[in-house]
Protein backbone atom coordinates (compact mmCIF):
# COMPACT_ATOMS: atom_id res chain seq x y z
CA UNK A 1 0.00 0.00 0.00
CA UNK A 2 1.26 3.54 -0.88
CA UNK A 3 2.07 5.63 1.96
CA UNK A 4 -0.28 8.68 2.29
CA UNK A 5 0.16 11.88 0.50
CA UNK A 6 1.25 14.75 3.50
CA UNK A 7 -0.36 18.34 3.63
CA UNK A 8 1.76 20.40 5.70
CA UNK A 9 0.90 24.02 7.41
CA UNK A 10 2.64 26.68 8.79
CA UNK A 11 1.49 28.12 11.67
CA UNK A 12 4.41 28.79 14.37
CA UNK A 13 2.69 31.58 16.43
CA UNK A 14 0.72 32.33 19.72
CA UNK A 15 -2.10 31.11 21.14
CA UNK A 16 -4.38 33.78 19.63
CA UNK A 17 -2.80 33.21 16.25
CA UNK A 18 -2.77 29.08 16.40
CA UNK A 19 -7.16 29.34 17.25
CA UNK A 20 -7.74 32.18 14.59
CA UNK A 21 -6.15 29.99 12.26
CA UNK A 22 -8.30 26.83 13.02
CA UNK A 23 -10.94 27.61 10.36
CA UNK A 24 -8.38 27.76 7.77
CA UNK A 25 -6.76 24.12 8.96
CA UNK A 26 -10.70 22.56 8.66
CA UNK A 27 -10.61 23.82 5.51
CA UNK A 28 -7.36 22.34 3.74
CA UNK A 29 -8.46 18.90 5.39
CA UNK A 30 -11.26 19.45 3.40
CA UNK A 31 -9.58 20.32 0.05
CA UNK A 32 -7.36 17.22 0.41
CA UNK A 33 -9.23 14.71 2.82
CA UNK A 34 -7.32 11.77 1.84
CA UNK A 35 -3.50 13.38 2.77
CA UNK A 36 -2.06 13.20 6.42
CA UNK A 37 -2.38 17.13 7.83
CA UNK A 38 0.63 17.97 9.49
CA UNK A 39 0.85 21.45 11.43
CA UNK A 40 3.92 22.74 11.81
CA UNK A 41 3.82 25.24 15.34
CA UNK A 42 5.59 25.82 18.28
CA UNK A 43 6.28 23.10 20.71
CA UNK A 44 4.47 24.98 23.48
CA UNK A 45 0.98 24.92 21.69
CA UNK A 46 1.45 21.01 20.61
CA UNK A 47 -0.67 19.90 23.00
CA UNK A 48 -3.47 22.25 21.87
CA UNK A 49 -2.53 21.70 17.97
CA UNK A 50 -3.66 18.16 19.20
CA UNK A 51 -7.45 19.04 20.06
CA UNK A 52 -7.90 20.23 16.20
CA UNK A 53 -9.81 17.33 14.83
CA UNK A 54 -7.98 18.46 11.48
CA UNK A 55 -4.50 17.54 12.42
CA UNK A 56 -2.84 14.07 12.22
CA UNK A 57 0.49 15.08 13.19
CA UNK A 58 2.10 17.97 15.30
CA UNK A 59 6.05 19.38 13.65
CA UNK A 60 7.66 21.50 16.01
CA UNK A 61 8.42 24.59 14.27
CA UNK A 62 10.57 28.00 15.14
CA UNK A 63 8.38 30.24 13.47
CA UNK A 64 11.09 31.34 10.55
CA UNK A 65 13.17 29.24 10.78
CA UNK A 66 13.91 26.14 9.07
CA UNK A 67 11.27 23.31 9.19
CA UNK A 68 13.25 20.19 10.72
CA UNK A 69 11.09 17.27 8.33
CA UNK A 70 12.77 14.59 7.73
CA UNK A 71 10.57 12.62 5.13
CA UNK A 72 9.64 13.10 1.04
CA UNK A 73 8.41 16.77 -0.20
CA UNK A 74 4.81 16.79 0.84
CA UNK A 75 2.75 17.29 -1.73
CA UNK A 76 0.89 20.26 -0.54
CA UNK A 77 2.44 22.95 1.76
CA UNK A 78 0.31 26.26 3.16
CA UNK A 79 1.83 28.92 4.69
CA UNK A 80 -0.29 30.37 7.10
CA UNK A 81 1.91 32.76 9.16
CA UNK A 82 1.89 35.96 6.92
CA UNK A 83 2.20 37.45 3.78
CA UNK A 84 5.93 36.53 2.62
CA UNK A 85 8.52 36.33 1.46
CA UNK A 86 10.81 35.35 4.68
CA UNK A 87 7.48 32.64 5.48
CA UNK A 88 6.74 31.71 1.91
CA UNK A 89 10.75 30.45 1.81
CA UNK A 90 9.82 28.30 4.91
CA UNK A 91 7.25 26.14 3.59
CA UNK A 92 8.85 26.52 -0.04
CA UNK A 93 11.82 24.97 1.61
CA UNK A 94 10.13 21.79 1.75
CA UNK A 95 10.10 21.42 -2.23
CA UNK A 96 6.46 20.59 -2.19
CA UNK A 97 4.20 19.51 -5.39
CA UNK A 98 1.49 22.47 -5.06
CA UNK A 99 2.45 25.78 -2.93
CA UNK A 100 0.12 28.22 -1.34
CA UNK A 101 1.11 31.01 0.01
CA UNK A 102 -0.53 34.70 -0.43
CA UNK A 103 0.90 36.87 -3.08
CA UNK A 104 4.29 39.02 -2.41
CA UNK A 105 6.78 39.99 -4.89
CA UNK A 106 8.35 36.94 -7.18
CA UNK A 107 5.31 34.53 -5.09
CA UNK A 108 1.94 33.86 -6.67
CA UNK A 109 -1.64 33.75 -4.82
CA UNK A 110 -4.45 34.98 -3.41
CA UNK A 111 -4.26 39.33 -2.45
CA UNK A 112 -3.06 40.12 1.17
CA UNK A 113 -5.09 42.72 2.51
CA UNK A 114 -4.42 44.62 5.23
CA UNK A 115 -8.08 45.59 6.69
CA UNK A 116 -9.23 41.79 6.87
CA UNK A 117 -10.17 39.84 9.95
CA UNK A 118 -7.15 37.35 11.03
CA UNK A 119 -9.68 34.22 10.58
CA UNK A 120 -11.28 35.39 7.24
CA UNK A 121 -8.18 36.55 5.73
CA UNK A 122 -7.20 32.61 6.33
CA UNK A 123 -9.96 31.37 5.41
CA UNK A 124 -9.61 33.19 1.96
CA UNK A 125 -6.14 31.75 1.64
CA UNK A 126 -7.57 28.41 1.84
CA UNK A 127 -10.93 29.01 -0.36
CA UNK A 128 -9.33 30.83 -3.40
CA UNK A 129 -6.36 28.82 -3.21
CA UNK A 130 -7.44 25.12 -3.21
CA UNK A 131 -10.99 25.56 -4.44
CA UNK A 132 -12.49 24.61 -0.98
CA UNK A 133 -15.52 26.06 1.03
CA UNK A 134 -14.10 28.08 4.51
CA UNK A 135 -16.46 28.53 7.20
CA UNK A 136 -14.39 31.43 9.49
CA UNK A 137 -17.40 30.21 12.55
CA UNK A 138 -14.93 26.24 12.01
CA UNK A 139 -13.48 27.71 15.60
CA UNK A 140 -14.54 25.25 18.01
CA UNK A 141 -11.86 22.90 19.77
CA UNK A 142 -12.07 19.72 21.70
CA UNK A 143 -12.43 19.87 25.02
CA UNK A 144 -9.13 18.56 26.96
CA UNK A 145 -9.48 15.31 28.70
CA UNK A 146 -7.57 16.74 31.47
CA UNK A 147 -9.70 17.49 34.31
CA UNK A 148 -10.18 21.50 35.17
CA UNK A 149 -8.39 22.53 38.43
CA UNK A 150 -12.44 24.53 39.44
CA UNK A 151 -15.60 24.46 37.17
CA UNK A 152 -18.07 27.27 36.95
CA UNK A 153 -15.69 29.97 37.74
CA UNK A 154 -15.44 33.44 36.56
CA UNK A 155 -12.07 33.83 35.10
CA UNK A 156 -9.95 36.84 35.01
CA UNK A 157 -6.65 36.72 32.66
CA UNK A 158 -4.77 39.86 33.46
CA UNK A 159 -2.07 38.76 31.60
CA UNK A 160 -0.95 39.54 27.90
CA UNK A 161 2.27 39.62 25.45
CA UNK A 162 3.11 42.81 25.86
CA UNK A 163 2.35 46.11 28.25
CA UNK A 164 0.41 48.13 25.42
CA UNK A 165 -2.16 45.55 25.84
CA UNK A 166 -2.15 44.87 29.45
CA UNK A 167 -5.31 46.42 31.16
CA UNK A 168 -3.58 47.90 35.07
CA UNK A 169 -3.65 45.17 37.62
CA UNK A 170 -5.27 47.53 39.94
CA UNK A 171 -8.78 47.36 37.52
CA UNK A 172 -8.08 44.31 37.21
CA UNK A 173 -8.23 43.51 41.18
CA UNK A 174 -11.18 45.91 40.84
CA UNK A 175 -13.38 43.98 38.80
CA UNK A 176 -12.27 40.62 40.28
CA UNK A 177 -13.95 42.04 44.09
CA UNK A 178 -17.11 43.33 42.29
CA UNK A 179 -17.48 39.64 40.73
CA UNK A 180 -16.86 37.95 44.16
CA UNK A 181 -18.94 40.31 46.07
CA UNK A 182 -21.38 39.10 43.70
CA UNK A 183 -20.79 35.29 44.75
CA UNK A 184 -19.23 34.35 41.60
CA UNK A 185 -16.38 31.67 42.49
CA UNK A 186 -13.04 34.15 41.12
CA UNK A 187 -9.87 32.92 39.83
CA UNK A 188 -6.88 34.68 38.59
CA UNK A 189 -5.15 32.76 35.69
CA UNK A 190 -2.10 33.20 33.62
CA UNK A 191 0.78 31.61 32.87
CA UNK A 192 4.64 31.22 34.68
CA UNK A 193 5.53 34.30 33.61
CA UNK A 194 2.29 35.93 34.89
CA UNK A 195 1.95 34.73 38.25
CA UNK A 196 3.32 38.01 39.87
CA UNK A 197 1.09 40.20 38.67
CA UNK A 198 -2.16 37.61 39.00
CA UNK A 199 -0.99 37.81 42.99
CA UNK A 200 -1.64 41.08 43.16
CA UNK A 201 -4.77 40.90 41.31
CA UNK A 202 -5.82 38.63 44.00
CA UNK A 203 -4.52 40.52 46.60
CA UNK A 204 -6.48 43.77 45.54
CA UNK A 205 -9.69 41.81 45.38
CA UNK A 206 -9.64 40.39 48.82
CA UNK A 207 -9.03 36.77 47.40
CA UNK A 208 -7.09 33.69 49.49
CA UNK A 209 -3.52 32.37 47.11
CA UNK A 210 -6.04 29.60 45.84
CA UNK A 211 -7.73 31.61 44.04
CA UNK A 212 -4.15 32.49 41.86
CA UNK A 213 -4.17 29.46 38.83
CA UNK A 214 -1.57 30.98 37.16
CA UNK A 215 1.69 29.27 37.06
CA UNK A 216 -0.15 26.20 38.56
CA UNK A 217 -2.24 25.06 35.20
CA UNK A 218 -0.99 23.13 32.01
CA UNK A 219 -1.48 24.31 29.07
CA UNK A 220 -4.41 22.00 28.25
CA UNK A 221 -5.54 22.42 32.11
CA UNK A 222 -5.86 26.07 31.22
CA UNK A 223 -7.86 25.50 27.96
CA UNK A 224 -9.57 22.83 30.54
CA UNK A 225 -10.54 25.62 33.25
CA UNK A 226 -11.49 27.98 30.42
CA UNK A 227 -13.99 25.97 28.77
CA UNK A 228 -15.03 24.68 32.02
CA UNK A 229 -15.83 28.59 33.09
CA UNK A 230 -18.74 30.71 33.73
CA UNK A 231 -16.95 33.91 32.03
CA UNK A 232 -14.14 35.04 31.05
CA UNK A 233 -12.77 38.44 31.25
CA UNK A 234 -9.39 39.53 29.50
CA UNK A 235 -7.25 41.62 27.64
CA UNK A 236 -7.12 40.86 23.91
CA UNK A 237 -4.88 38.04 24.19
CA UNK A 238 -4.76 33.89 23.75
CA UNK A 239 -7.43 33.39 26.76
CA UNK A 240 -10.10 35.18 24.67
CA UNK A 241 -9.74 33.26 21.80
CA UNK A 242 -10.07 30.01 23.95
CA UNK A 243 -13.44 31.90 25.53
CA UNK A 244 -14.66 31.91 21.71
CA UNK A 245 -13.60 28.29 20.95
CA UNK A 246 -15.29 27.31 23.94
CA UNK A 247 -18.23 29.36 23.85
CA UNK A 248 -17.80 30.52 26.62
CA UNK A 249 -19.07 34.13 27.95
CA UNK A 250 -16.27 36.94 27.95
CA UNK A 251 -15.75 40.17 28.41
CA UNK A 252 -12.66 41.75 26.40
CA UNK A 253 -10.78 44.94 26.36
CA UNK A 254 -9.15 45.69 23.38
CA UNK A 255 -6.52 48.78 22.61
CA UNK A 256 -3.91 49.09 20.42
CA UNK A 257 -5.68 46.70 18.07
CA UNK A 258 -9.07 47.10 16.43
CA UNK A 259 -11.62 44.32 17.47
CA UNK A 260 -12.24 43.98 13.66
CA UNK A 261 -9.00 42.54 13.11
CA UNK A 262 -8.87 40.14 16.30
CA UNK A 263 -11.46 40.59 17.79
CA UNK A 264 -14.02 37.39 18.86
CA UNK A 265 -16.85 36.85 16.30
CA UNK A 266 -20.34 37.28 16.99
CA UNK A 267 -21.40 33.84 18.47
CA UNK A 268 -24.87 34.34 19.85
CA UNK A 269 -27.08 32.63 22.27
CA UNK A 270 -31.05 33.37 22.62
CA UNK A 271 -30.11 35.85 25.06
CA UNK A 272 -27.79 37.85 22.26
CA UNK A 273 -24.08 38.24 22.19
CA UNK A 274 -22.09 35.39 23.65
CA UNK A 275 -18.73 37.36 23.80
CA UNK A 276 -18.37 41.54 24.57
CA UNK A 277 -15.70 43.44 23.12
CA UNK A 278 -14.92 47.41 25.02
CA UNK A 279 -12.72 49.05 22.93
CA UNK A 280 -12.06 52.78 22.70
CA UNK A 281 -9.29 53.16 19.63
CA UNK A 282 -9.59 53.97 16.04
CA UNK A 283 -6.79 51.12 15.31
CA UNK A 284 -3.40 53.31 15.35
CA UNK A 285 -1.84 51.81 18.48
CA UNK A 286 1.29 49.68 18.83
CA UNK A 287 0.50 46.12 19.49
CA UNK A 288 3.77 45.31 20.84
CA UNK A 289 3.59 48.81 22.46
CA UNK A 290 6.61 48.50 26.14
CA UNK A 291 4.08 51.17 27.59
CA UNK A 292 0.00 50.97 28.13
CA UNK A 293 -2.01 51.26 25.24
CA UNK A 294 -4.41 54.96 25.78
CA UNK A 295 -7.22 53.54 23.92
CA UNK A 296 -7.03 50.59 26.36
CA UNK A 297 -6.64 53.11 29.36
CA UNK A 298 -9.81 54.68 28.42
CA UNK A 299 -11.43 51.58 29.67
CA UNK A 300 -13.02 52.08 33.13
CA UNK A 301 -13.82 49.30 35.69
CA UNK A 302 -17.73 50.77 35.63
CA UNK A 303 -17.46 49.88 31.94
CA UNK A 304 -16.18 46.75 32.41
CA UNK A 305 -18.43 45.43 35.47
CA UNK A 306 -21.25 46.60 33.61
CA UNK A 307 -20.66 44.74 30.64
CA UNK A 308 -20.02 41.72 32.95
CA UNK A 309 -23.47 42.00 34.83
CA UNK A 310 -25.34 42.31 31.70
CA UNK A 311 -23.89 39.45 29.72
CA UNK A 312 -24.16 37.39 33.08
CA UNK A 313 -27.70 38.07 33.23
CA UNK A 314 -28.12 37.08 29.97
CA UNK A 315 -26.39 33.88 30.10
CA UNK A 316 -27.27 33.07 33.70
CA UNK A 317 -28.96 29.48 32.28
CA UNK A 318 -25.94 29.24 30.14
CA UNK A 319 -24.39 26.76 33.02
CA UNK A 320 -21.57 23.83 33.04
CA UNK A 321 -22.11 21.12 34.37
Amino acid sequence: MSARPVAVVLRPLGLGDLLTGVPAIRAVRAAVPEHRLVLATTAALAPLAGLVDAVDEVLPARELEPLDWAGPPPELAVDLHGKGPASHAVVAGLRPARLLTFASPGWPGPTWYPDEHEVRRWCRLVAEGLGVAADPDALDLAVPAVPPPVRGAALVHPGAAFPGRRWPVERFAAVARELAGAGYDVRVTGGPAEREPACAVARGAGLGEDAVLAGRTSTLELAATVAAARVVVSGDTGVAHLATAYRRPSVVLFGPVSPALWGPPPRARSGGALHVVLWHGDGTGDPWGAELDPALARITVDEVTDALTDLLTRTRHDQVT
